[in-house]
């Protein structure tokens, strides 16, 4: 059964840090592209992070330099620190699992990210 499970979101200041982790389960972790979303209420969802199966990432540009993602294949988890935390990455975060050779993409259920200024 594939499981994916967001934790390390909570109530933080302006300027502040969190570390997000997505423990996967069910599928070969070490295959997938992996990423991090978000979404603001009432807004779309969208890319924060990615990373590749051979390390490759890449961010939004309303991160860059401030987010860093990253992945420990061995321990099937995903992470992503968060640095000099803004208002605006009020958000929830959501974990995304998606194979590039086939149609195979998971969520997880999401975890909230608030920064009070």
């Amino acid at each position: 059964q594939v499981q994916l499970v967001e934790s390390g979101g909570g109530l933080v200041q302006y300027g502040g840090s969190l570390r997000l982790s997505c423990a996967a389960s069910g599928f070969s972790f070490s295959t997938y592209v992996m990423s991090w979303y978000r979404q603001a209420p009432g807004k779309e969802r969208e890319l924060v992070a990615i990373i590749y199966s051979n390390g490759a990432r890449n961010y939004a540009n309303s991160v860059k330099g401030r987010f860093a993602i990253s992945r420990d294949n061995a321990k099937k988890t995903m992470y992503l620190q968060m640095n000099s935390l803004k208002p605006e990455d009020t958000a929830v975060y959501y974990c995304n699992a998606h194979f590039t050779s086939g149609s195979a993409n998971y969520w997880g259920p999401g975890t909230q990210v608030t920064v009070s200024s």
